[in-house]
């Protein structure tokens, strides 16, 4: 997920790094090897600020819940957690130049063994390479899209080796990709009737990966998408896009982007637009700023038209240990009902703590290698592997819908991604 266009995004990469996607980067190998002394450091960098606060919050604390109950060690190895803040106040939503110096913070700490973040893909795009120069193993809660780890589906020329200059793999990420989030937005979609969809994207890492992996999907699929625009976020109001898609006779709608680049404003125009259209959203709008009108989110009106993907299911939809998750973070935090996005957080530290404890010492290059041989992990989860590219095996998606401003479960789609 989230702010800038993926070129922007590159070029940023490039002059903050010296580092290129030229095929003799291939040939480096991963520096940063050595052993920490003393107690480690794991860091995250998430956004706190803006849209994403509260999903991230729950994030944080789910991660502190976990380096808790292990008892601030990782086998004999004393862990010390620092939270760090990829956003700021200016932009309301992650920032490439704050990502890069939290990336760098933790490349020049020698004490920095694991890495949990980004939130957002785009984000990541920024700083997988930072550490993956300083051989740092990386775990992200949230990243969906495909390009950062594999060349399935369309995604941009040169990834995902670009984002590798060491040419070893250290970024995992613990969510499924978003090949199968599209298969699951589509088979969605069909089951509830929709023929032609319309469809619009955020220009973003995450949002215009989404938007081709549902375009390939429902080509697959035999779906039709009336269209895949782009949106401006700072535009004043989508109105002319809702009237291009009811010319297009589109009786559905979805879009690839997050709350953050004006998604709410978005679907506003698109219903209003398409009166009796159904209206579908991917993880990029789960969250309170989206569904909560007391938080800014859509009406509550057009909320009962509105289905939403999330790789997040209902607490008994998953194993025993997941249950007991939720019941540990309720008594924890006096929260209920937490974001979506807690169990990951928890899960991202857990993995951490337990690479860590495998590698059987604070060499950093033993932690990576204990990373990528993750197999059978059982977790709140539920049962996966970390497949070479650094992928999860997990591919089930949530379905939620949104009542009273709260996001509530409906069911789970097991679904594949496209071929």
């Amino acid at each position: 997920m989230r702010v800038r266009p993926l070129g922007a995004l590159v070029a940023l990469i490039a002059l903050t790094l010296g580092v290129g996607a030229c095929g003799g980067e291939e040939e480096k190998k991963g520096g940063g090897g050595g052993a920490a002394s003393g107690p480690v450091t794991v860091y995250s960098s998430l956004p706190l600020q803006g849209a994403n606060r509260v999903q991230n919050a729950a994030v944080v604390n789910g991660i502190k819940l976990a380096l808790k109950q292990a008892g601030n060690k990782a086998g004999d190895v004393e862990v010390k957690y620092v939270s760090l803040d990829d956003s700021t106040a200016q932009a309301g939503n992650w920032d490439p130049g704050q990502t890069s110096s939290n990336a760098r913070k933790a490349a020049q700490d020698e004490k920095t063994l694991g890495y949990i973040g980004e939130f957002n893909s785009g984000a990541s795009a920024i700083s997988i390479p930072i550490l993956n120069e300083a051989g740092i193993a990386q775990i992200s809660p949230a990243n969906t899209y495909v390009g950062l780890t594999t060349n399935e589906g369309k995604v941009e020329p040169g990834e995902p080796d670009k984002y590798y200059p060491s040419g070893q793999r250290t970024y995992a990420r613990i969510v499924p990709i978003d090949t199968i989030q599209a298969a699951a937005l589509v088979g969605l979609m069909q089951e509830d009737g929709c023929t032609a969809v319309g469809m619009t994207n955020d220009k973003e890492v995450y949002g215009a990966g989404l938007a081709k992996s549902i375009e390939g999907a429902a080509q697959t699929q035999g779906l039709k998408i009336t269209g895949n625009d782009s949106i401006d976020k700072s535009a004043s109001n989508f109105r002319s896009l809702g009237d291009k898609m009811k010319r297009e006779g589109a009786d559905c709608f979805v879009h690839g982007g997050v709350t953050a680049n004006n998604g709410v404003q978005l679907y506003q125009d698109i219903a209003a637009a398409l009166p009796d259209a159904k209206l579908f959203g991917p993880d990029g709008v789960a969250e309170e700023s989206f569904a909560d009108p007391k938080e800014g989110g859509i009406p509550e009106a057009l909320a009962k038209r509105t289905k939403v993907t999330v790789a997040t299911l209902d607490p008994k939809e998953y194993p025993p240990e997941g249950q007991k998750f939720f019941e540990e973070f309720e008594k924890a935090y006096s929260e209920k009902n937490p974001s979506p996005y807690a169990i990951y957080g928890y899960e991202a530290m857990n993995l951490m703590l337990d690479t860590i404890e495998r590698a059987g010492s604070a060499d950093k290059a033993a932690v990576v290698k204990a990373l990528f041989e993750t197999k059978g992990r059982d977790s709140v989860l539920g049962k996966y592997d970390i497949d070479e590219n650094g992928d999860t095996s997990i591919t089930d998606y949530g379905v939620y819908e949104i009542d009273a401003g709260e996001l509530k479960f409906a069911k789970t789609i097991k679904a594949e991604a496209a071929k």
